[in-house]
């Protein structure tokens, strides 16, 4: 590896060849001596999603001339400042003429205290100025169910249509003109509903202010609550237990589950339980699924059905693909239908007065309620989806302290009871692990292997061959929307061939929803932030006293007394959903 020596603030460095400063900037960012770390704001830039920053605060000084640091390379004997009173005086008159153009309403903003300009603007001394909404502002845009549009809060960083055109290959959002006053619109002219997008909340992922947000249900779980006629019940996705503790200052990666849901308890409900269990349902039935396609010269390949950003996809760019999706519910909505039918028959509650209520990393979950076919007991399986991020702000709201919280406190049963193959369904890979461990096992009628490593990691595509009595059985694996359409097309043209795919619309699965915590650019080029929230699921299954879905114990008598047997009447009743183009 080539490399050349610079200077930076005075201080000697030896860095790859042909890195930018932004780049060299980041790469001090990891030694071990403070003195040495030498920082560089950014606005605009994101590793992987924005490579350019214009924002005007994303600059050096060079020989005495200031320069963009996220293009300018390094060269040899080159000496750089990044704190000279011009640049600062420069990334001040740029914010400035961002927050000229900016709807300045920082404290009922739904990213207030997780906002980068914000960030910035109290780095660079604007503390003291009051709150300067527009007068003349531009119509929100609330025609998703999901997601709320505001142009007023847009700085133009493009890092919304660059994930959603690069990254999951939708191109929902599109950009005319250039700089400030550029337009950052719909593909649309109606609105983001009319779009193509899946909701899958990438671009809320990647803002780094408050132009793009979840819609909020927190007033209607509140609500929920206060009603004393309603029994109000809680789910909380795996995903969920590994990134809340971001929210509260905790390292990234800590399972938070304990915590999480004695917090749940502080906040009222009146059943507590774990997702993990609807997840393990998911795998019997799925599972079942795909010993019968196997079995019977079925619509191969089998692919998973989890995540309904993905579904939505497929329903748009894939309709003639939609015989190949399983028909099996999503695990939260699996939960709910059987918290409406069975827990409803034990606790001898009517099932209109449960109000069925989903923590989910996944901003895609809020548009999956309101799905047709999501009803299998005659009322909507789960009535209100909020966010990793909107549970966060619930808990600081009621005072509630994460790190107070006892870490060993358990979640209700009999519904609050998961095995290790269903913490897992956070992470890519997960799920496909989690159905290999009982699927295999049903078909060789052998205990198998329970840790499939192959399918494992952050690789957009991964592939796998596990043998079944001399059989090979071909599976992939893909996350994030460009990589499953790469895939796709190669199952298309025939040029892969694999019996069973697992899609996750979010890049490194659910960990990384467009509902979970908000992590600035520095912060994600220091860290593989997936990867270490995934870790802490791999780590949570590692401690399970049950690591596969068919040994759930609580699943088998929900079998035995409620549903009879993955696939029954009963199930696919309650269990499984259907699709259509769009």
């Amino acid at each position: 590896m080539s490399t050349v020596n610079i200077k930076i603030n005075g201080y000697d460095y030896t860095m790859k060849k042909g890195i930018t400063i932004l780049d060299a900037s980041f790469e001090t960012l990891k030694m071990q001596r403070e003195f040495m770390q030498q920082s560089i704001p950014t606005l605009y830039y994101l590793k992987g999603v924005q490579d350019v920053d214009q924002s005007g605060v994303c600059i050096a000084e060079v020989d005495g001339e200031i320069v963009n640091a996220s293009v300018t390379r390094i060269k040899d004997g080159m000496e750089i400042q990044t704190h000279t009173p011009a640049i600062m005086e420069a990334r001040k008159k740029a914010l400035a003429e961002i927050l000229e153009k900016h709807n300045k309403s920082c404290l009922y903003c739904f990213r207030s205290t997780s906002c980068e300009l914000q960030d910035l603007l109290k780095e660079y001394g604007f503390t003291d100025e009051p709150d300067l909404p527009k007068t003349n502002l531009e119509q929100l845009d609330l025609s998703s169910k999901v997601l709320i549009r505001d142009n007023n809060k847009c700085i133009k960083c493009k890092r919304c249509i660059n994930v959603c055109a690069k990254m999951q290959a939708v191109s929902a959002i599109a950009c005319t003109g250039d700089g400030l006053d550029a337009k950052i619109e719909p593909a649309s002219p109606v609105g983001l509903a009319a779009a193509s997008c899946v909701n899958c909340g990438q671009c809320v992922a990647v803002c780094p202010v408050g132009a793009l947000t979840e819609k909020t249900q927190m007033d209607q779980v509140k609500e929920a609550l206060e009603d004393p006629d309603k029994y109000v019940v809680v789910q909380v996705a795996p995903a969920v237990r590994a990134a809340l503790g971001e929210a509260f200052e905790f390292p990234i990666g800590v399972d938070v589950e304990g915590r999480m849901a004695e917090a749940l308890r502080r906040l009222g409900f009146d059943k507590v339980f774990d997702t993990k269990f609807g997840a393990d349902l998911t795998i019997m039935e799925e599972s079942n699924e795909l010993i019968e396609r196997l079995n019977n010269d079925g619509e191969l390949p089998l692919i998973t059905s989890c995540c309904p950003g993905w579904i939505k996809y497929a329903e748009h760019f894939y309709p003639d693909m939609l015989e190949n999706i399983s028909s099996c519910k999503s695990p939260h909505q699996m939960q709910g239908a059987i918290v409406k039918t069975y827990l409803a028959n034990q606790e001898h509650i009517a099932k209109e007065n449960i109000v069925m209520v989903s923590v989910m990393p996944c901003t895609a979950k809020k548009f999956e309620i309101t799905r047709e076919d999501e009803c299998g007991a005659g009322v909507p399986d789960v009535d209100i989806v909020i966010t990793t991020n909107e549970l966060a702000k619930m808990l600081k709201d009621a005072e509630i302290q994460l790190e107070a919280m006892n870490p060993n406190a358990k979640f209700d049963l009999p519904l609050g009871f998961g095995t290790g193959a269903a913490v897992i369904f956070g992470v890519t890979g997960g799920v496909m692990e989690a159905a290999l461990r009982t699927a295999v096992e049903k078909l060789t009628g052998k205990d198998t292997v329970l840790e499939y490593t192959d399918v494992r990691g952050m690789n957009g595509i991964k592939e796998a061959s596990v043998d079944v009595n001399g059989t090979t059985v071909k599976v992939a694996v893909v996350s994030g929307l460009a990589n499953a359409n790469q895939l796709l097309t190669a199952i298309k043209n025939g040029t892969a061939d694999y019996q069973f795919v697992e899609v996750m619309a979010c890049p490194g699965g659910c960990v990384n929803g467009g509902g979970q915590p908000h992590q600035n650019a520095a912060t994600r080029v220091l860290n593989d932030v997936p990867k270490m929230r995934g870790a802490a699921l791999y780590r949570n299954d590692a401690g399970s006293a049950i690591r596969k879905s068919h040994e759930n114990p609580v699943v088998k008598e929900v079998y035995e007394s409620f549903l009879g047997e993955p696939g029954s009447e009963k199930a696919n009743e309650l269990l499984h959903t259907s699709y259509q183009m769009r």
